[in-house]
């Protein structure tokens, strides 16, 4: 017997947890399984899209995504990372955890955008969501994969379901965090001119928080895929189960190419997520020099109708000069 029973009496939260998901299975088994409907329909088909698609094309695309947000840099360095992924052999893994994390990202800013915003926008809401997301940010990981497996068996769908709880908080910290930095004078401005809360909220606060959600973003994407990778202990298909594989037998090489495969991939989705934040920090990049092709024209346009303009205002001035010297002879 332990002796610290007889002054903190033994609280079984673990069997309480247990008891929940048991009487949820039972109860709502029906939600359970639209849910692995809805997530094995949407993870297959992109999946197969991407797989459909001819490597050498679709890196062609990403390198051609990667300069017009960012640089040719970075486009050279994406057709090296991904080539090198092809001769590995891991190119059809790296697209079935492509297709995971794109999923689950989509979904996770999903929820987590009206989160922050709520939680940005009403100090109550704020309150009650925070320890939340303490609570499963600092859960570790694992642990998510047994109530998913509980409730959905082996598979991505379980996978998906930790992936999306366990990248959610970053979401929504780091939306709610841009809204409230936006200037408050900038604000007040906009109420001064007679702007309901819908408009400052569109028109204000969601675009000079664009910055700051956009890294809440970058942080979904990295930990779904760090999450994804930890998901193929459960089955769900792509490069983790690779690296499963690679432990249980001890297959250094295996390990080597699946781990590379991983960061070559994350590389890529961090430095394009990072872009779309702050696209006025990258000069080269296809999106910028179309920006400044664009001005220039606007500029010639402006100098040559000024031109025409003062042009037409010299001919006026002489046509003038020249009749009232007319009119001046005749008198």
């Amino acid at each position: 017997m332990n002796p610290d029973e007889s002054i903190i009496p033994a609280i079984p939260i673990g069997n309480w947890v247990e008891s929940a998901i048991d009487w949820l299975t039972d109860n709502v088994g029906w939600l359970f399984d639209a849910i692995k409907l809805i997530f094995t329909f949407l993870v297959e088909n992109l999946t197969l899209a991407l797989t459909g698609i001819a490597p050498i094309a679709l890196i062609i695309i990403c390198a051609l995504l990667a300069w017009a947000v960012r640089s040719w840099k970075f486009a050279i360095g994406t057709v090296i990372m991904f080539a090198l992924v092809l001769s590995m052999g891991q190119w059809v893994h790296m697209m079935e955890t492509t297709a995971l994390v794109l999923v689950a990202t989509v979904i996770a800013v999903v929820i987590a955008i009206p989160v922050g915003v709520l939680a940005a926008r009403n100090r109550v809401v704020s309150a009650i969501v925070r320890p939340i997301l303490d609570f499963m940010q600092t859960m570790p990981a694992f642990v998510y994969l047994i109530p998913a497996v509980t409730m959905f068996s082996i598979g991505v769908v379980p996978g998906m379901v930790a992936t999306i709880i366990f990248a959610l908080p970053p979401g929504v910290r780091m939306t709610e965090l841009g809204i409230r930095q936006v200037d408050g004078e900038t604000v007040e401005a906009g109420e001064a001119f007679g702007a309901t809360p819908w408009q400052i909220l569109r028109g204000i606060q969601l675009p000079l928080a664009v910055p700051t959600i956009m890294a809440g973003v970058n942080q979904v994407i990295m930990l779904a895929l760090s999450m994804g990778v930890i998901a193929g202990m459960i089955g769900a298909p792509g490069l983790g189960k690779q690296v499963v594989q690679a432990i249980s037998s001890l297959d250094l090489p295996l390990g080597v190419e699946a781990g590379l495969s991983v960061v070559f991939l994350a590389v890529f989705l961090d430095r394009l997520t990072a872009a779309l934040g702050t696209p006025n920090q990258y000069g080269s990049s296809l999106i910028a020099l179309a920006r400044k092709a664009r001005g220039n024209r606007a500029k010639k346009s402006a100098s040559a109708a000024a031109a025409s303009s003062s042009a037409n205002a010299a001919s006026a001035s002489s046509g003038s000069a020249v009749a009232s010297a007319s009119a001046d002879s005749n008198a």
